[in-house]
């Protein structure tokens, strides 16, 4: 598969708007994961701006479970927004922290019920793309392919990913690198080749958030001590 194939290919039966609305989501998204590296508030307006671009871009490609973590994220992103908001001390920037037992138990808790949640309107996802008619629709699973599946998996890894980072945990950044590993092969076999950069790139920049979160954590402490 050559450079055609991936970014140019895929888009020759798509609107211009829908290109560009795919540019916007994707700029918007990077733009919000650099704020949370640096643990600046503006990480949620941006993302708001990003997800409900996806919203209507993911449910028209069918990408159901995509399309739901974003209305989730939308709806997380205003949570986020109301804690980092009380939590920092200039308007603009938060302390971070590792999880403990009970934000991994609910972190957990979101994963299974998602995986459950998702998986179940998949099942009745003929009866929604028939435009919510019975009428000569057979229910079940038969038609995902393995696409489908990983967006089962990821909606559930970026849902925990999206709670313990409105909750200004560490660990929220391991849950998106994996996440985002696994979304780039994904969007490709989708045809959403802007998206699967976007992907690739969010993987490079969650791996430095990783890494500036834990450092940021550790001179905090030296200083504290």
């Amino acid at each position: 598969m050559n450079l055609y194939d991936l970014f140019v290919k895929p888009y020759e039966g798509y609107h211009t708007g829908q290109i560009l609305l795919e540019i916007a989501g994707t700029l918007f998204g990077i733009l919000s994961v650099y704020f949370s590296i640096k643990k600046n508030i503006w990480v949620y307006p941006t993302g708001i701006i990003s997800t409900l671009i996806y919203v209507y871009l993911l449910f028209q490609f069918g990408l159901l479970g995509d399309c739901m973590i974003n209305v989730y994220y939308t709806a997380m992103s205003i949570y986020g927004w109301v804690l980092w908001a009380k939590s920092s001390q200039d308007n603009v920037h938060v302390d971070v922290s590792w999880a403990m037992a009970k934000e991994w138990f609910t972190a957990g808790f979101l994963f299974v019920i998602s995986l459950i949640l998702v998986t179940v309107i998949y099942y009745y996802k003929p009866f929604i793309d028939h435009q919510f008619s019975m009428e000569g629709v057979s229910l079940g699973l038969y038609h995902l392919d393995w696409a489908n599946w990983m967006d089962v998996l990821t909606t559930s890894i970026f849902l925990a990913g999206m709670w313990l980072m409105a909750k200004r945990k560490i660990e929220n950044w391991i849950f998106w690198i994996i996440g985002d590993l696994i979304c780039i092969p994904m969007m490709i076999f989708k045809g959403l080749g802007i998206t699967s950069v976007q992907y690739l790139v969010f993987t490079i920049m969650a791996v430095s958030g990783y890494v500036n979160w834990k450092k940021s954590f550790k001179e905090k402490n030296v200083v504290t001590l």
